[in-house]
């Protein structure tokens, strides 16, 4: 009995050993299956992960696109709205002066006091209102000549060195409408 026994155990080892095999194999097959679906989902993962970094830059850049059209469109609706009635007002600055001219003519002449303080109340008004819009009348008489608010039409030779290059008489008056030169003031300059 000693002799068959081996045999048997040996055959029997032989059949547990075949059949470890033939289960280990299929848990490899598995376990390499299960590997790549791990690095086939790292790699999507990183692909989604690439996929989102783009996506929110996209998004992040056409919102700061947005907001520098909405300020855009905003700044200009406000400077559309602040120089809106600059062509009006200007159309009216010659009113304006008439309307000086007028009150100095009466105050030189003996001219009705009816009409000076009609005429005065009218020119009051009609100043304060575009005092009101934004107009500024630009001081000229005594300042220094500065081109970028006055334009010489006559020069004038001036004995008193300070009085050089300064603003004797102001042919006519200038005028900015919020800060803006609508038009400048007509000048003569000591030379």
């Amino acid at each position: 009995m000693n002799g068959p026994e081996p045999e048997v155990e040996n055959v029997e080892n032989a059949q547990n050993e075949a059949g470890t095999a033939e289960q280990q194999a299929p848990e490899t097959e598995e376990q390499q299956e299960e590997q790549k679906e791990a690095q086939a989902g790292e790699m999507s993962a990183d692909v989604l992960k690439e996929a989102l970094a783009a996506s929110t830059d996209k998004y992040i850049r056409l919102a700061a696109e947005f907001d520098n059209y909405r300020r855009r469109t905003s700044k200009e609706k406000l400077d559309l709205i602040a120089s809106a009635g600059e062509n009006i007002i200007k159309g009216i600055l010659p009113t304006l002066d008439d309307c000086e001219r007028a009150l100095d003519m009466l105050e030189k002449t003996d001219g009705d006091a009816a009409a000076k303080e009609g005429t005065s109340l009218i020119y009051n008004k009609l100043k304060d209102y575009l005092k009101s819009c934004g107009l500024a009348e630009i001081e000229a008489v005594g300042a220094e000549f500065d081109t970028d608010f006055h334009e010489a039409v006559a020069q004038f030779p001036v004995e008193d060195k300070e009085k050089k290059n300064k603003v004797i008489d102001v042919a006519q008056k200038g005028y900015t409408l919020n800060g803006k030169v609508i038009r400048y003031a007509k000048v003569v300059i000591g030379q």
